[in-house]
């Protein structure tokens, strides 16, 4: 008599076997679908604010950078009634002081790829630049070791930190193949 109470209880039938009913209620593959489905789109939804954020720090830090490096450049040409000599992206112009210009940061990549680049009677032409030639400026070049990525949100962040938020007019513009130039001295 046991064993017809035992085979009378409610139980599942998978395949030929049958399992007892353990009680314990388990998610459904919808159920589940529909967790994974809300999540994702949670997450599509903060990428794009992510990548602001993204955007928003580089281009402050960039723009900290033409600041710091402007004010040492500016220094110099103060005390020594001109401005320093051209030298190749990533590399100090001579006779500047490397604690001013601080090395580490004037030598390596920047934020957006390239290498800063002092550009001393220069001609930047096809830029935003009226004639092209500049008596002073700061660029960012791109290099074998760093290329240049050319990113036209970030440009436009940049300027409007550092100046008018147009990259046609101000002292932050586009240069020769779109790269970035501030102007020191027009």
């Amino acid at each position: 008599m046991r064993e017809m109470t035992e085979l009378s209880r409610p139980s599942r039938l998978i395949g030929r076997q049958r399992f007892p009913r353990t009680g314990l209620r388990a998610f459904s593959i919808v159920e589940l679908m529909v967790a994974v489905l809300i999540i994702s789109m949670l997450f599509a939804a903060s990428v794009p604010a992510y990548q602001r954020i993204q955007r928003k720090a580089r281009a402050a830090s960039v723009a900290n950078d033409f600041r710091v490096f402007g004010a040492a450049f500016q220094a110099y040409a103060h005390e020594k009634g001109s401005w320093p000599a051209e030298a190749s992206p990533g590399v100090i112009p001579t006779g500047v002081n490397q604690q001013e210009v601080q090395a580490q940061f004037w030598t390596r990549a920047t934020p957006m790829g390239g290498k800063f680049d002092w550009e001393n009677n220069q001609i930047h032409p096809g830029g935003t630049s009226p004639g092209g030639r500049w008596r002073a400026a700061l660029a960012i070049t791109g290099t074998g070791e760093a290329p240049l990525v050319i990113d036209a949100d970030l440009m436009e962040e940049i300027d409007t930190v550092l100046d008018d938020g147009n990259l046609e007019t101000g002292n932050f513009r586009r240069g020769f193949g779109d790269c970035p130039l501030f102007i020191l001295e027009p």
